[in-house]
């Protein structure tokens, strides 16, 4: 999946490996990992391990996010609890190093994996995160995910409680969404510094069916 800041191609360890763990080492003190259910990791060698686990599986389908002016890999997505005869595919694992965060690539991106799921036929799209995760759900609506509740302790992570937020677009929601995903997301929208000039929450807000 090719865009025009970013790629996001099937995460391969010996690939991607060493340039993802250099990028994740610039969170000094592993705020990225606070509520994901692994990591941080002490090492590469520790790292590898875990990402040769994660990735010898179907479901998750982990991505790397590689920029393209550096053709650096600097952050992570995958797909997961992928039911093709629901036609539900959920995007998750998302871990974006300090070199991607608040980037136009990041948001390129997560539009490219939207976009593959709903060309491929899947009706449902969601997004999950621990319900204290407020940055996570920001970014979930932003991205034009409507909110659908929180299951009450639906998990243990790291020896604490998570419950769980839930959030989905589905694909009647898709073409307003491309449409602004791809306004955003044009040259047009930013100026010479690179700062927007319309923001996305303002354009996906519109086709949000509930907030929370």
């Amino acid at each position: 999946m090719i865009g025009r800041r970013c790629r996001v191609e099937p995460l391969d360890v010996t690939a991607h490996a060493a340039q993802l763990y250099a990028a994740n080492a610039l969170d000094r003190g592993g705020r990225n990992w606070t509520y994901l259910p692994y990591g941080p990791f002490a090492t590469l060698e520790e790292y590898s391990g875990w990402l040769r686990a994660v990735t010898s599986a179907a479901d998750p389908m982990f991505h790397a996010v590689v920029d393209l002016a550096t053709n650096e890999a600097v952050g992570v997505a995958s797909y997961l609890r992928i039911d093709p005869v629901a036609g539900s595919i959920e995007v998750g694992h998302i871990n974006y190093s300090p070199k991607l965060q608040r980037t136009i690539a990041a948001t390129e991106a997560m539009y490219l994996m939207m976009k593959r799921a709903f060309e491929l036929g899947y009706r449902r799209y969601e997004w999950k995160c621990n319900a204290l995760n407020a940055a996570s759900r920001a970014a979930a609506q932003r991205f034009g995910f409507s909110y659908e509740g929180v299951f009450r302790q639906a998990r243990v992570d790291k020896g604490r409680n998570r419950d769980t937020a839930w959030y989905a677009t589905i694909d009647k929601d898709w073409p307003a969404l491309d449409r602004a995903f791809r306004q955003w997301l044009h040259p047009s929208n930013f100026d010479q510094k690179g700062c927007q000039l319309t923001s996305l929450t303002a354009l996906t807000a519109p086709i949000l069916v509930a907030r929370g």
